[in-house]
């Protein structure tokens, strides 16, 4: 008896197998893209565009919505019943897109409309990411603990109205508490869900592969990529409108071991405006930083890693210059911060707007400063060069691990030696420490090697820089205030080289790192470890947290 059962059940398993094989070769025929409705998370309120005898005579089914733009399963595009739905839908304002199914997906999607009449519709719901809804959640999930119990609550209520809630309860945790990314990654048995906040990923929570479904169907969607495409990488983005700014998510999906792994980048302006003296930068950099950017003309490089804050430096610069007497012009990618009274274009390299030819066409608009959003080759460079020679101020940033690496990275790119001196004003090398948390830090003993490491580095401070009187060492601890981390938001740590006479002699003998950095010693101004070291000290960062991102 328990043979026979076996049978049937691979029986079946083989006819669902030739089905969805013969659909794709189907959907190859018709050139239209072909989905195993298994693999989706059906929406009930897209579900009901269509009654449901409609549906069945004309072998289709709505199942996902955003707005007026729809995704249609449809067992052939050929019937007449099939081309006069579609056709009602169109009449109706939607904009269908088909997908090629098999029957047996067909009538899975069917099935669902069971549970329509218990359905409560939710108003527009997460396909529209609600503002309304991310406000309310941004005010219940004010800590991470907060955001667990709301979406522990969501994630386990078997009701599809609340598990549609889950998208907006990981983008309004992710604002509330000023994540710069959400990553949702597949494992074995679970789904973990991570933030990164102030530079370090946190988990914070795990659920099942039902609820991630769901979710990527539901990001794919939201963000224009495409839900049948599973082996290979894709990137979308879209905009979560609140009522005093718009927060725009870029979204990256790579296929995995377990499934395809999502990072959502969360460009929230909030946590990317700010001031040019609250930055972090040293008194005498910045009386040095404030006099080159009043310069007419030349070429100041920020440059570190990613995620190191180049681009929200570049923002404060522009901020600090910004009059109604002069033109200023950005090239981004993406435009990450709106400011008043700028122009700023975005990089779109489908349609052949990249940095060089947008810089190009920039020029063509008498700006008397631009900001190119990143260095990446040497047209770009040259380009960027050429204008800081014409009488124009250029922003710009590089890939280099710290200032001095500015020259020799320009010169593997191409430019030639003898045009960069002239060229560039300054560089500036930077990194964000992690800030204690001012309700809760506390002075606690130093240990030996950490002790000799600070004295080290204490002593090499330039002649024009006091030795502190105490050398203080501080811990995080963590309170309600920080969500028990000891750490509460990010300030750069700052290196800069000036371009002066020395500096413009070395360049002609295309120079290495070593031999900028001796050349540069008489500038008299502080690198990462000594900036670091000063700041841990002061109680405004912690030796470990210092040694997390720079070597001492």
């Amino acid at each position: 008896m328990f043979k026979e059962e076996d049978n049937k059940e691979k029986l079946n398993e083989m006819r669902e197998r030739e089905a969805e094989d013969l659909s794709q070769i189907l959907a190859q025929k018709y050139k239209l893209p072909y989905l195993d409705l298994s693999r989706v998370t059906i929406d009930l309120d897209a579900l009901k565009i269509i009654p449901e005898e409609t549906a069945i005579a004309a072998k289709i089914a709505v199942f996902q919505k955003v707005g007026k733009k729809i995704q249609v399963a449809a067992q052939s595009p050929n019937p007449e019943p099939t081309k006069l739905a579609l056709k009602e839908l169109e009449q109706k304002g939607y904009q269908p897109t088909v997908y090629m199914v098999s029957e047996i997906s067909l009538k899975r999607a069917w099935k669902r409309y069971a549970e329509v009449p218990d359905f409560v519709e939710i108003s527009k719901g997460i396909i529209e990411i609600s503002s309304e809804k991310l406000e309310d959640l941004l005010k219940q999930s004010k800590t991470i603990d907060d955001l667990k119990n709301i979406f522990s609550a969501a994630v386990l209520s078997k009701k599809d109205r609340r598990i549609s809630e889950v998208l907006e309860i990981v983008l309004a945790g992710a604002i509330s508490s000023n994540a710069s990314d959400a990553h949702i990654e597949p494992q074995e048995k679970q789904v973990k869900l991570r933030f990164r906040l102030d530079g370090v990923l946190h988990d914070i929570f795990f659920f099942e592969n039902k609820i991630y479904n769901l979710l990527l169907s539901r990001i794919k969607l939201v963000s224009g990529l495409k839900l049948n495409i599973r082996d290979r990488a894709q990137d979308g983005r879209f905009s979560i409108h609140l009522k005093d700014s718009e927060i725009e998510v870029r979204v990256s999906v790579i296929p995995g071991n377990y499934g395809e792994s999502i990072v959502l980048r969360i460009l929230n302006p909030k946590t990317i405006s700010v001031a040019f003296e609250d930055l972090g930068i040293e008194k005498r950099l910045l009386e040095i930083i404030s006099k080159e950017l009043k310069k007419p003309n030349g070429m100041i490089l920020t440059t570190g890693p990613t995620g190191s804050g180049k681009t929200t430096t570049l923002y404060a610069f522009l901020k600090k210059i910004y009059t109604t007497e002069i033109k200023i012009i950005t090239l981004e990618d993406p435009i990450e911060y709106h400011l008043t009274g700028i122009n700023q274009t975005q990089i779109e390299e489908e349609k052949d707007y990249t940095f060089s030819n947008g810089l190009r066409s920039v020029l063509r608009q008498d700006p008397d400063v631009i900001m190119v959003g990143e260095i990446r080759d040497l047209d770009t460079a040259k380009i960027a060069i050429n204008a800081a020679l014409t009488g124009h101020m250029v922003l710009s940033t590089l890939h280099t691990n710290n200032a001095a690496g500015t020259i020799p990275r320009l010169i593997d790119l191409g430019v030639n030696p003898n045009i960069i001196a002239p060229a560039v004003n300054m560089a500036i090398a930077q990194r964000l420490v992690r800030k204690l948390c001012d309700k809760c830090k506390q002075k606690r003993e130093p240990k030996k090697e950490e002790l000799e490491i600070v004295k080290k580095i204490i002593k090499t401070l330039p002649q024009n820089y006091d030795t502190p009187a105490e050398l203080a060492f501080w811990e995080a601890k963590g309170c309600d205030s920080c969500n028990n981390m000891g750490y509460r938001g990010r300030i750069g740590i700052f290196e800069a080289i000036l371009v002066d006479e020395n500096i413009e002699k070395l360049i002609l003998k295309k120079p290495g790192e070593t031999e900028i950095l001796k050349a540069a010693e008489s500038q008299n101004i502080l690198d990462m470890k000594q900036d670091g070291v000063l700041k841990a000290i002061k109680g405004i960062t912690t030796i470990e947290e210092l040694q997390r991102v720079v070597e001492l």
